[in-house]
């Protein structure tokens, strides 16, 4: 088919998104809206002293988590120079005025996050992964229902004034008032994105990888197959092309059904848009906006091109494949540090630049290399990669509050409540968070008739998981209970930071000691600043761990600090010293100074633990000890000093503070996992008195708790009870009988009173 068409080439890049830039708005020819990750909408115009350039007019500040979807409304008398609607993670749509930048509504109703907004006239149309569509007039909510039974994902209203919804369902909706007058079925997985297509019809974009277009009567006009992975966004030119945004790292131009250009980016592209005059906008995952066109006058001058080139190929570097494996997702070497489950269990880790395969010989206790892995296709659409062991699905979740996206893998031959389960220990989250957690594998998963398994144990009731709406059961004969967390294999480790708020407070305590004359000879040096902000782009950049070194200039510095600094101002330091025992590099460098007569972390503890001590030095501290079990370095130094650690932070177990208390149980199970492995009797007898107290403890909360029973579930009670040892069953009673429960599967739900 001979198409007549231009190549487009980069026109600009927009910076200034400190996370994925995730939505699009065109507005007018006032600007352009971008969404982000980083919880901000901002306005960018064209640079009249470069027309080919735009620069950020308006940073938009009030979303308390991701920002998605975004809707604008023309200048009028309310909004002289127009208006933007935007809808986030918050499950909160706010309308800011653009001339002002604040926010003049904030609309509240939705219970899961908002994903689509449309505007109908004066009103304001949203839709959510809580499977309604609501109607915003003059700030208020006037109409909400059911669209779908599974989350909505996208919301477009066509000229006609009819709406159309996108769901994981996977299904779309054509909608007259709160009448459903059209179903379109065809779609495999997940509707992420829906436009409208001048004069032909609707056009959706799916996890299924696919595009279609759609006649108004429901018929498939058009499928565009193409795109490796997950379709996010498409959107239609009056000229008759088409764009997509796909997980791929890519957006597509379509015409007239075939793919005329495939425009690569390094990152994920989470949304495309046309301007008006057929330039293309696309957001990526790596934070950057950037403007793609086909007229020669605006393209990029060649340092630009250049730039990005080199970017591009980088990250294709980065993504190098072995095996069909992504190359930077694998393990290094210390993973084989970790024991195999089964024999004949297979673990791919990175070697330089290749994948090695090693299988766990059962008998011999080690790992038996079997050879490099060759380079195999691309399965993007198969099968996901994480540390290095393929899933059915490895889902981000965003759990808010400023935290990190989590990775939540998960198999479709897996019961959900015993991931959700394991996950949520791992992650260091509230176990309250189960059922969401649930609810969300179910549906991302596309299992809409999840049957639970009848041998399936809940850790809380003891009787099969818990389904809303489910009828009673009659109690059976138990099942011969298996154990779901005992004894608990893996170390577990406070992974996640919020680096741009530790440093914002050292600043902050910086500046205090710079205005106190008696302290201001402690305060950082403008090139010790320098030096703190390059320590945490090391520990930003997760991808390089294995390559990323640390100099020992960097070192002395935390050191200095950890020695120096008043302990009412210690904890953002000591969250640093968290976060680079984590890195092989910075461990291999702190276990030298644990070692000598000037120990350190011993001296840190004392230091945050002498009376009184405050919350934060404890909660830092103690994640950063808990941290410091994923270095084989520091396991000698660790079972060394574990009586002079449990006993110095013995009082965290009555502490009014929930963090610090679920911190100093992970602690506590942390040794006990270790000591089981190093057969140290001794040691277990030691955690297990320590893990006793904390379940004795009424204070307690029931997360840390948990923890605890599972540590003591963990260790060899028949060893434990030998004369020389403490007797649990004697000395603590209630809390034998609980860890029997836990054992044998019977009802753990008194670990809430």
């Amino acid at each position: 088919m001979d198409i007549d068409f231009k190549e487009y080439q980069l026109r600009c890049q927009l910076r200034g998104h400190e996370d994925d830039a995730r939505g699009i708005c065109i507005c007018g020819n006032a600007g352009i809206a971008t969404s982000s990750r980083d919880r901000t909408v901002r306005f960018w115009t064209v640079d009249e002293s470069q027309k080919r350039e735009y620069m950020m007019s308006k940073i938009l500040l009030g979303h308390t988590s991701f920002v998605g979807p975004l809707a604008w409304i023309s200048p009028n008398d309310e909004f002289p120079e127009g208006g933007i609607i935007s809808g986030g993670m918050d499950t909160l749509l706010r309308v800011w005025n653009v001339a002002t930048g604040e926010t003049v509504q904030m609309l509240k109703g939705h219970k899961l996050q908002v994903t689509g907004i449309a505007l109908d006239g004066s009103d304001i149309v949203s839709v959510s992964v809580d499977c309604t569509l609501r109607r915003w007039r003059g700030g208020q909510q006037v109409e909400a229902w059911e669209a779908h039974k599974s989350a909505i994902q996208a919301v477009v209203k066509l000229p006609s004034g009819e709406l159309v919804t996108g769901s994981s369902d996977m299904a779309l909706k054509l909608w007259k008032g709160t009448t459903c007058i059209q179903t379109f079925l065809g779609h495999s997985d997940t509707v992420r994105g829906v436009a409208f297509m001048p004069e032909l019809g609707i056009l959706s974009a799916s996890h299924d990888g696919s595009i279609r277009l759609w006649a108004l009567s429901g018929e498939v006009l058009m499928e565009m197959v193409g795109h490796t992975s997950i379709v996010y966004s498409v959107d239609a030119h009056v000229s008759g092309l088409i764009v997509s945004a796909s997980e791929d790292c890519s957006a597509k131009i379509w015409k007239d059904g075939v793919c005329v250009q495939s425009i690569e980016h390094p990152g994920c592209v989470w949304d495309a848009k046309f301007l008006e005059n057929g330039d293309v906008v696309t957001a990526c995952s790596d934070g950057v906006v950037r403007i793609w066109t086909v007229d020669l006058n605006k393209i990029a001058d060649s340092v630009e091109l250049d730039s990005f080139a080199t970017q591009l190929s980088q990250y294709k570097i980065s993504r190098k494949r072995v095996g069909g494996l992504k190359l930077e997702d694998l393990p290094g070497l210390e993973a084989l540090r970790t024991p195999g489950t089964s024999d004949g269990q297979t673990k791919i880790v990175r070697e330089g630049d290749n994948g090695v395969a090693y299988s766990w010989n059962m008998r011999e206790q080690n790992w038996d290399k079997i050879g490099e892995v060759v380079d195999g296709p691309d399965d993007n659409m198969k099968t996901s990669v994480l540390d290095g062991v393929q899933y059915d699905h490895v889902f981000d979740v965003d759990i808010g509050d400023g935290e990190p996206i989590r990775k939540l893998p998960y198999n479709r031959s897996e019961n959900p409540y015993d991931v959700a389960d394991k996950w949520l220990l791992k992650e260091n989250l509230p176990l309250s968070y189960r059922q969401q957690i649930v609810e969300f594998i179910l549906q991302n998963s596309g299992q809409k008739d999840f049957t639970s398994d009848p041998l399936f144990r809940d850790p809380y009731t003891g009787s099969s998981a818990y389904v809303p709406g489910a009828p009673s059961r009659s109690p059976g004969v138990s099942p011969k209970p298996s154990y779901k967390h005992i004894p608990k294999k893996g170390m577990l480790a406070f992974d996640t930071a919020q680096f741009d708020g530790i440093l914002k407070k050292m600043s902050d305590f910086n500046n205090t000691l710079l205005s106190d004359p008696d302290k201001k000879h402690l305060s950082l040096s403008e090139g010790d600043i320098v030096r703190l902000n390059n320590i945490v782009k090391i520990l930003k950049d997760t991808s390089h761990y294995h390559s990323s070194r640390f100099s020992d200039v960097d070192v002395a510095l935390l050191l200095k600090l950890l020695k120096t600094w008043p302990v009412d101002v210690l904890f953002p330091v000591i969250d640093v010293l968290r976060m680079i025992v984590l890195h092989p590099d910075g461990a291999d460098m702190l276990v030298q100074h644990v070692k000598d007569e000037n120990d350190i972390v011993i001296e840190l503890i004392k230091k945050v633990t002498a009376s009184p001590p405050l919350p934060a030095n404890l909660l830092t501290s103690l994640r950063a000890v808990t941290n410091l079990f994923k270095n084989a370095s520091f396991i000698e130094w660790l079972i060394i000093h574990r009586g002079e650690i449990l006993d110095a932070f013995s009082s965290c177990c009555s502490s009014s503070n929930k963090n610090v208390q679920i911190s100093y149980a992970t602690l506590i199970l942390n040794y006990a996992v270790l000591l089981i492995e190093k057969k140290n009797e001794e040691g277990q007898s030691q955690v297990l008195s320590a893990a006793l107290e904390m379940a004795e403890e009424e204070s307690v909360d029931s997360d840390s708790r948990f923890r605890a029973l599972v540590a003591i579930g963990s260790l060899d009670f028949e060893v434990m009870t030998s004369p020389v040892y403490l007797n649990p069953k004697q000395a603590y009673p209630k809390v034998w009988e609980l860890s029997q429960d836990l054992l044998n599967g019977i009802s753990c739900a008194v670990i809430y009173y």
